[in-house]
């Protein structure tokens, strides 16, 4: 009897064993992927974010079908269901290129240039624009409209002066005549900034409909 026994608690033991395994390489799986999806989610919070542009504003920086990535941390982000920021490593600049949330509509992220920040005095004369008095001559700026409309009809060629609120910033497209920007409703205020785009990792031609081989891993500046 007491043979019997011994064989039948091996047997158990032996078809148990299989049964651990399958259990044991579930949860190994099981921890991978909770722990790719953490570390995933704290990327994308407080480090890097990718984005695609949907429109010309930006043009001829950036196109329509440009995918970017962003750097979060380098403004500082926020630490979840508090006011403080944490990895800060300078505040916005005049020249760069940020990802916010639209004022009118925070749902929306857009991307513009900071043309003035917190206490500078920015306006518009027949599409030149000045930044403390003195002409604020951007490179990348296009315009693809001849006419200069009146101020009285509209912000976009000649507007202000106007001075950049505390913890605010006066944000302009790139293709300065097809862009909604600073002009139209004014400022962006620094806690809807998400972050600075840096690179460009993968650019689409929707017209053409092949990438733009030139573009992908071009720095933005």
């Amino acid at each position: 009897m007491q043979e019997k026994i011994e064989v039948a608690q091996s047997e158990t033991a032996q078809s148990a064993e299989p049964v651990s395994r399958k259990k044991s390489i579930v949860r190994e799986y099981a921890e991978s992927i909770i722990i790719a999806l953490l570390l995933a989610l704290v990327i994308r919070t407080y480090l890097v974010q990718a984005f695609k542009i949907p429109s010309g504003s930006m043009e001829d920086t950036l196109a329509i079908g440009d995918h970017l990535l962003v750097n979060k941390f380098i403004y500082g982000t926020k630490v979840p269901f508090t006011a403080s920021q944490v990895i800060k490593v300078r505040d916005p600049r005049r020249g760069d290129v940020i990802v916010f949330e639209y004022p009118e509509d925070p749902s929306k992220d857009f991307i513009k240039r900071v043309i003035g920040t917190p206490g500078d005095v920015v306006e518009g004369k027949d599409k030149q624009v000045y930044v403390n008095g003195a002409p604020y001559m951007n490179p990348h700026e296009i315009h693809k409209e001849k006419d200069t409309i009146p101020k009285e009809m509209n912000p976009r060629d000649t507007f202000g002066p106007v001075t950049v609120p505390p913890k605010s910033y006066f944000v302009m497209g790139d293709n300065r005549d097809r862009s909604y920007d600073s002009r139209f409703w004014g400022f962006v205020s620094r806690d809807k900034i998400k972050g600075l785009a840096f690179i460009k990792y993968w650019s689409w031609d929707r017209e053409k409909f092949r990438p733009r081989f030139g573009s992908i891993g071009t720095l933005i500046n």
